[in-house]
């Protein structure tokens, strides 16, 4: 049976760490505060003192408000480390852009180096820190996972109290709605939090079911803030998707983990990586990617692979690490990656400085070594576009093939999209449309409803059959523009994808 994987302990690492002499620790995190309280509790429990060093404060005692004259410089703060030789934890929070430079980290490893002796050591806090290799080679390096469910809990339980101290507060929610706000919270630091639960108390002075929504919607508008990701609400099923039957059944077998993922892991299961669609443009790829997310009630994010890219020297990597830390840390979650040949085009990267390859390594290494539960959905047009390495099993648990509807589907499409608008679908000849659009895709036939429906709003007319038969014989659709390429791409499909049909 494949081995449990064990649940994040940072506070159980980080002891570890100092009581075995790690001089230097880097402590992978947005949350400072969060942070600093973990080593309090840890100074604490070892009898040692916590210093903590800032750019505006310079280093103090963390029980204390004065700080160490002349310490407000890194350099300073590091020199007065070195020749103290004080058993502490010394925490350095906004440290990172620093350690770029020589000196610095050289004087770093230095006063780092009596702590292979003393009780204590240097921990430098951030997210993605990049240090100089001779820090590195004495650094251990931890990551401090996202917040609980029930340290949000505590953190509602923390901020309604504080405001209840200044305001009256109606308690409004059932039980249901607090656990899907906490579970919209999922992701989001405790500092960014603690804001959008104070801001949603306040507006209205009462905790209510609507709170709900402006939780979600403050969510994902902190989520979007770098440009890097899309948050998309819960919207489509698959009750809307016509056919991908196989694709369905392959994902409905799947969703027993989200809800038993304890017995899912005692039977040596692990969280599904993810799948990949290809297929015809326009036959409902991409609705499928927001289904899934509906289906699993997971929050789905949308990465855009042409976002990534900056004009910067390693500004693009940058965005790559941040977008999939972000997904790793509202894990779980789904990850839908349109056009991925976009991001991961076969070719040398010559061209941009070699910039496209590395993303492009980096990007593989990530969808095979990925922490967390994130379900990549990627999409693809053009296979001729896509690297070798990407097809291979491990990346993904499957390769889906997305092809032009038959005439049973077809005559399904035209009944969901005639249904969203109010139409009744048994007004209409749907196996006569079904007959009259061989060749179309589901985006196609789509277009054909709203088109007749702008002709018979216009007219002042009522849609007919007859109507929607006049949109399709002006409708030259994909399969005959590009007829070589689409015959291409179903040739090559065959034997090397699975059908989602």
């Amino acid at each position: 049976m494949t081995a449990e994987r064990r649940r994040p302990d940072p506070l159980g690492d980080i002891e570890l760490l100092l009581r075995s002499r790690y001089p230097l620790i880097l402590l992978d995190t947005e949350e400072e505060e969060r942070a600093e309280s973990l080593l309090t509790y840890l100074a604490d429990r070892l009898d040692i003192p916590l210093f903590v060093w800032t750019r505006t404060r310079g280093l103090r005692r963390a029980d204390l408000e004065e700080a160490v004259y002349g310490t407000s410089k890194p350099l300073s703060a590091i020199t007065h480390i070195e020749s103290a030789r004080f058993p502490a934890v010394y925490l350095f929070k906004g440290l990172g852009p620093d350690l770029s430079d020589a000196s610095l980290s050289r004087s770093l490893r230095e006063a780092a180096a009596p702590f292979e002796k003393l009780d204590g050591a240097i921990v430098l806090v951030g997210a993605g820190l990049e240090p100089a290799d001779e820090i590195r080679q004495i650094a251990a390096s931890v990551a401090l996972p996202p917040p609980t469910r029930s340290e949000y809990r505590g953190l509602l339980g923390r901020v309604l109290r504080d405001v209840r101290e200044k305001m009256d507060v109606e308690m409004e929610q059932t039980a249901e709605d607090t656990n899907r706000m906490l579970e919209n919270l999922t992701g989001l630091t405790l500092l960014e939090a603690e804001k959008v639960l104070t801001k949603a108390i306040i507006e209205d002075g009462k905790l209510a079911a609507a709170d709900v929504a402006r939780v979600a919607e403050a969510k994902r508008q902190l989520i979007e803030r770098d440009g890097l990701l899309e948050y998309y609400p819960m919207e489509e099923s698959m009750s809307e998707i016509a056919d991908m039957g196989t694709l369905k059944e392959w994902l409905q077998k799947r969703k027993s983990i989200l809800s038993e993922p304890d017995r899912a892991r005692e039977y040596g299961l692990s969280f599904p990586k993810g799948l990949l669609l290809l297929g015809v443009p326009g036959c409902g790829k991409s609705l499928c990617a927001k289904a899934v997310a509906t289906e699993w009630r997971l929050p789905l994010l949308r990465l855009d692979p042409a976002g990534l890219y900056h004009k910067y020297i390693g500004e693009t990597e940058k965005n790559l690490r941040r977008a999939t830390s972000t997904a790793e840390r509202m894990a779980p979650v789904v990850l839908w990656i349109d056009e991925i040949e976009k991001a991961l085009a076969s070719g040398s990267g010559e061209e941009d400085a070699g910039v496209s390859a590395r993303v492009q390594g980096s990007f593989l290494a990530w969808l095979q070594e990925r922490k967390g539960d994130v379900f990549v959905v990627a999409t693809a047009n053009d296979i001729s576009r896509l690297r070798p390495e990407l097809l291979r099993k491990g990346r993904f648990d499957e390769i889906f093939f997305v092809d032009l509807p038959d005439a049973e589907t077809r005559s399904e499409i035209f009944r969901i999209h005639l249904a969203k608008r109010g139409h009744e679908a048994d007004d209409f000849d749907l196996a006569a449309l079904a007959a009259a659009t061989d060749g179309f895709s589901g985006s196609e036939i789509e277009q054909v409803v709203v088109a007749a429906l702008y002709t018979s709003f216009a007219n002042e007319s009522t849609l007919t059959t007859e109507l929607l038969a006049d949109e399709v014989s002006l409708t030259h659709p994909l399969s005959q523009t590009m007829a070589e390429k689409i015959t291409a791409l179903r040739h090559w499909a065959r034997g090397r994808t699975v059908s989602a049909q």
